[in-house]
């Protein structure tokens, strides 16, 4: 995928950097792989706001993707590279030899009418998936799992691709792209290759509309707020915040402060935490 920079030609344009979808090659999606898509606008089960700026946004559909991959042994054509507007990856669509579609992330070069297929006996290229044990170290990787038949939940964005450095007994060690290292089982699976749509981290709305659309509200500077609103507001003209430092509207401090207080049962296979620590 590419970008373009529009031309200022009003002030939504202006600073606008848009993707170009030259990749596409439909935009007629499989109909018996999509779902309706139920929008919580960030609410939880007692219909409280538990995530705050969400809401709104374009309808759209589910497109049911295969993170499995466990179709084993079964030549499958590439049919269709898609759009997804639940994802910033584009999504193949995959025809098996039996008649059956599936959608899969799709990888970086992976073109139409190409053969992928899943298993153990696998020519090592992109979009082919097997497990850790069958790839030779050093082969990036995509859609990892993390439990053997869970399905894939590591390295599923547009340009993720996760480097498998070693292999030590029942386990791997791979490298990820917030620079963790961690320990994986070797029967868990992976996809071969990287994902492709690489810059999409480039892209710039241009536009406060242009985020409505996808559902995100906007976010209000607590500075700007009355003091019953926020412990930052209030004050005379522009003011500082009258504390020690930033907190979130409820009070907890927002710099330094940890969330995250219960071990997880996976942090034993972190070898190296991102930016190096232990």
């Amino acid at each position: 995928m590419a970008v373009k920079e529009m031309n200022p030609r009003t002030p939504g344009l202006r600073g606008r950097i848009a993707p170009v979808f030259d990749e596409l090659t439909t935009d007629k999606p499989e109909k018996s792989l999509m779902s309706p898509l139920h929008r919580k606008g960030g609410r939880g089960a007692r219909g409280r706001v538990s995530v705050r700026h969400k809401g709104g946004g374009h309808k759209k559909l589910y497109r049911i993707i295969d993170f499995k991959r466990d179709k084993d042994n079964v030549s499958a054509t590439v049919m269709s590279i898609e759009y997804d507007p639940n994802r910033n990856a584009r999504i193949a669509l995959l025809k098996y030899s039996d008649g059956e579609k599936r959608y899969i992330l799709a990888p970086l070069g992976v073109k139409v009418g190409e053969d992928l297929m899943s298993g153990i006996d696998i020519e090592i290229k992109s979009g082919n998936c097997s497990a850790i044990k069958n790839i030779p170290v050093g082969a990036v990787l995509h859609n990892i799992e993390m439990v053997p038949g869970r399905g894939g939940q590591l390295a599923r964005s547009a340009g993720a691709g996760v480097s498998l450095i070693a292999k030590e007994g029942q386990y791997a060690i791979i490298k990820l792209n917030s620079g963790e290292e961690r320990y994986i089982n070797i029967n868990c699976k992976a996809t071969i290759g990287q994902i492709g749509n690489l810059d999409a981290k480039n892209v710039k709305y241009g536009k406060a509309g242009r985020r409505r659309w996808l559902g995100i509200k906007p976010t209000v500077r607590g500075v700007a707020m009355n003091p019953c609103d926020h412990p930052h507001g209030g004050g005379e003209g522009k003011s500082p915040i009258g504390r020690p430092g930033p907190v979130t509207p409820w009070g907890k401090p927002t710099l330094g402060y940890k969330t995250r207080h219960k071990r997880k049962p996976s942090d034993r296979f972190i070898l190296n935490r991102a930016g190096g620590a232990k």
